[in-house]
């Protein structure tokens, strides 16, 4: 079994445990997103679909689609671009904590990480001194890659 099947399978019976369904929908959308191996607006999405799968799907349905994902934890929205990307730890059953995306502004590669869950409690703890409530916690770095530098 390919890692790309294990993870659908995993999606697949992490839903039913959960009391949920990975409709045919989602689990294209989720397909997408892994085939890509990038992250994708709701629009490229819809065109990736139509273009690799030969599936054509509604932008709403998309959006409805990838809201749930993101609420299970599979998928993460990176804010600042819009765009959305697969967990890297989807395997992981552990809690996945804060994610750390650092962005390669040349190629799009993105690299996930899980921030230190003390330094988490460190810059809530700034934020709440400076007056500020930590609405979401993920961070999103942008620079270069070693690959793009060469």
């Amino acid at each position: 079994m390919s890692e790309f099947d294990a993870i659908i399978d995993y999606v697949e019976q992490s839903c039913k445990t959960r009391g949920k369904k990975l409709t045919p929908k989602r689990k294209l959308v989720l397909q997408t997103l892994l085939h890509a191996n990038k992250a994708l607006s709701a629009y490229e999405l819809l065109d990736y679909c139509q273009t690799h799968f030969k599936q054509p799907m509604q932008v709403m349905t998309i959006y409805r689609t990838l809201d749930f994902l993101e609420q299970e934890l599979f998928v993460h929205k990176l804010t600042v671009s819009n765009q959305y990307v697969a967990c890297s730890h989807i395997l992981c059953e552990d809690e996945h904590g804060t994610p750390q995306f650092l962005i390669c502004a040349k190629c799009n590669k993105i690299n996930e990480q899980i921030i230190d869950p003390q330094m988490m409690i460190g810059l809530k703890s700034n934020a709440q001194q400076e007056g500020f409530t930590v609405v979401n916690s993920q961070i999103e770095i942008n620079g270069i890659c070693d690959q793009c530098v060469e």
